[in-house]
């Protein structure tokens, strides 16, 4: 990751799940103290189901004595005997993204323009697509566009590429913004850092065509999904949804159109809860501390 230069001051979050026991805020929140650290965001949730307790704790690195270089790994003493899992995330890391894309343009400018006005904390340096359409965006807006088509003859050697692309830009996160091609489980497992826009409410229409397929059911609302991906089609960790209301008078058109306002929103919102580490996923859920 590359540094930014924040307004504000620079913080550190912690993001913990462990297994469920007594003492745990005290444990985690006197390491911070211990250390001269401010502790400024505090959330936590405890998943009584599956006897786990999940935390976001974000303090001020301004007088905290433990120089970043040192702060993983003496959290550590703390985390392995709690059976913790966690990350430790300083805000004046700039993430850097990569943009993927097909032919459909909503969701790209809605990212570009968000990062443009600084909603988004982030770098864009690239954008894939297996379409040369979109290129004048890239070009308008200075980034690297690469075209790399797909078939399924061609999928395996195309990925690879794709994987060198992201591993050349030293990329943190894959933005799927109406890329339509399913990412094989080999490239899931290589890179798992990947965030997809599904223009439904998961898990209702799955798959393609979700909106023709609401036109002929009938409904009275349609949505749209940010999940992150993973092997499973449709079926990551989901983020973030939205819903809107339509009626009997609207055609499929209709639903298209008002469902592409809703993919832009949504997958807004998951991109930005992602790079404010405010997303924890464990198993096939989330918390989000929004």
């Amino acid at each position: 990751m590359s540094t930014a230069s924040p307004t504000t001051s620079p913080t550190a979050t912690l993001l913990i799940s462990c297994p469920d026991q007594k003492g745990l805020v005290a444990k985690i929140a006197s390491f911070i103290y211990s250390n001269g650290g401010n502790i400024i965001h505090a959330d936590q949730h405890t998943d009584f189901t599956a006897g786990l307790f999940l935390t976001r704790l974000e303090w001020q690195l301004e007088g905290f004595n433990l120089p970043r270089e040192l702060i993983a790994p003496a959290f550590n003493a703390i985390a392995q005997p709690l059976q913790a899992n966690w990350q430790l995330h300083f805000s004046n890391d700039l993430p850097r993204i990569a943009i993927w894309v097909s032919r459909q343009d909503h969701c790209l400018y809605d990212l570009l323009w968000r990062q443009r006005a600084r909603e988004l904390t982030a770098e864009i340096p690239l954008i894939i697509s297996n379409h040369p359409n979109l290129q004048p965006i890239a070009d308008q807006f200075g980034i690297d566009y690469h075209h790399i088509s797909i078939t399924a003859e061609t999928k395996a050697v195309q990925e690879s590429k794709q994987l060198d692309l992201l591993r050349q830009y030293k990329i943190d996160l894959v933005v799927l913004a109406k890329y339509m091609q399913i990412l094989s489980p080999e490239f899931v497992s290589q890179f798992p850092n990947v965030i997809n826009i599904h223009h439904s409410f998961l898990p209702a229409f799955a798959g393609a065509n979700p909106y023709h397929r609401a036109y002929e059911r009938g409904v009275k609302i349609i949505g749209a999904t940010a999940h992150y991906v993973t092997e499973d089609l449709d079926e990551g960790p989901i983020i973030e949804q939205d819903v809107v209301r339509v009626s009997h008078r609207d055609q499929v058109e209709d639903l298209i159109r008002k469902g592409k306002d809703l993919e832009r929103v949504v997958l807004a919102r998951a991109v930005r809860l992602h790079l404010q580490n405010r997303v924890l996923v464990y198993g096939n859920r989330t918390v989000v501390f929004a």
